[in-house]
């Protein structure tokens, strides 16, 4: 089989090992990224397509008489013009579940950050702070123990179950939020009666209607003034103006996020400036941790044997 993946470069940061999914194919072409004006030259002859981010339309596919199989190396198909694939009979896999080591490592690393103020620290310490303190240590920021403390999730698929053991490793009691709109659950809360209690927020649901918007004012204003948040999840989530207003006002302690609303923020976000109190922001890395990354390539390579054997697995199509 001939394959083209169209933005190596969105994975591969050259700690990749692509020998397995080279292996499974007669030809496999690597490009680093790929324009819209490139893609058609570049796909035309394929009979598998790799993308990660790169969009692949109607107008695109009706141009593929090879095609037979398209591999997203994420878990999100909105790149991949699904209902015209499944016309041509082109089968479409994704990947699933590869980051979410990852991602809970990564939602507990923030938590940990602002719970032992560690940036506030390293950076007193490196502007000479520590140098003039009159006893041998410095604690000039709060420090509090996740120990505990109450955690409550919203979202608890894969990702939410294993940031709950994490965070029950440290001795947290977890509270489950109930989504909006969603059928009642006992094991669950009301999403309005958990804020009043958590001590943190962690956020790992889907970026859908119900959910835009959901962290808002009007849950600021419920929410623990000595209460942190914790976005891995998506940008839209969360009302990032209302999220800059509640640090400044002192409405809770603390925030961290790993998304935003547009990404990368070329065009700037109301959580860049300067004077917002308490707050991290990571690029959207959470997921990109190697083992993560070269997981993707393992499942693809999967998909692929599925897929030669009659049996497609990872199907979204």
């Amino acid at each position: 089989m001939k394959a083209v993946f169209l933005d190596y470069e969105s994975l591969d940061q050259h700690d990749l090992d692509f020998g397995a999914l080279q292996d499974v194919f007669d030809e496999l072409l690597l490009f680093p990224a790929t324009s819209q004006a490139q893609l058609l030259e570049r796909v035309r002859e394929a009979e598998v397509i790799i993308s990660n981010k790169v969009l692949v339309d109607a107008e695109t596919l009706q141009q593929c008489p090879h095609l037979k199989l398209i591999l997203i190396s994420a878990t999100g198909t909105n790149n991949i013009d699904l209902v015209q694939a499944r016309k041509q009979g082109i089968v479409v896999c994704n990947c699933q579940g590869y980051g979410t080591a990852a991602v809970a490592q990564h939602t507990l690393s923030l938590m940990l950050a602002l719970a032992t103020s560690l940036l506030k620290y390293d950076r007193a310490v490196k502007q000479g702070e520590w140098n003039k303190a009159s006893q041998f240590c410095l604690l000039d920021f709060p420090i509090i123990e996740l120990s505990g403390k109450t955690l409550g999730i919203v979202g608890y698929g894969e990702l939410g179950q294993a940031v709950a053991k994490l965070a029950e490793a440290f001795g947290m009691e977890v509270l489950v939020a109930s989504l909006p709109n969603r059928p009642a659950d006992a094991s669950r809360i009301a999403f309005a009666e958990l804020l009043p209690q958590v001590d943190f927020l962690t956020l790992h649901c889907p970026l859908i209607e119900d959910t835009r918007d959901l962290i808002d004012a009007q849950a600021f204003d419920a929410m623990k003034p000595s209460a942190f948040l914790i976005n891995c999840a998506r940008g839209g989530i969360v009302n990032e103006a209302a999220l800059a207003d509640a640090l400044r006002q002192g409405k809770i302690a603390g925030a961290a996020t790993d998304v935003l609303s547009v990404e990368p923020p070329k065009a700037g976000n109301v959580l860049l400036a300067e004077d917002i109190p308490n707050l991290l922001i990571t690029p959207h890395s959470a997921w990109g941790s190697v083992d993560a990354r070269q997981r993707i390539l393992q499942q693809m390579q999967q998909n692929v044997l599925a897929f030669q054997a009659g049996q497609p697995i990872r199907q979204v199509n």
